[in-house]
């Protein structure tokens, strides 16, 4: 079993930072890979970041690359995504998801744009952007 939790959402103004958590409550995050993802409604869930299961691999969405940055802390069964540079378009809800990664970057390839077969979804963590 392995029950993801965010946190970390907020409403910030454009150019301001936000980091997101993600905390594996039930589980453990070592051999796992996470990703995270964000919606707006009515469009599609759109991949962002993912970190394999020893924090070797990070890949990152061209629209956040340079602005977003994801780690992982195994020791406290938590992975962060640090958001700088916040603009109006990076609103939405974001969801952090494990896949299995039984060898590192099986499921967070290095350089892919692509992340796993999901096991466990957090219920969500809303980001608004806004002046």
């Amino acid at each position: 079993q392995l029950q993801l939790v965010e946190s970390g959402g907020g409403s910030v103004q454009p150019g301001g930072s936000l980091r997101l958590s993600c905390v594996a409550s039930e589980g453990n995050l070592e051999y796992w890979a996470v990703g995270w993802f964000r919606q707006v409604p009515g469009k599609d869930r759109e991949w962002v970041s993912c970190i394999s299961r020893d924090g070797g691999i990070t890949n990152y969405a061209d629209s956040v690359k340079g602005r977003f940055t994801i780690s992982k802390d195994n020791a406290e069964n938590t992975v962060f995504l640090q958001m700088n540079s916040l603009k109006p378009e990076d609103t939405a809800v974001y969801y952090c998801a494990a896949a299995f990664d039984p060898l590192p970057g099986t499921s967070c390839p290095h350089g892919a744009k692509e992340f796993g077969e999901p096991y466990s979804w957090g219920q969500g963590a809303q980001v608004t952007v806004s002046s």
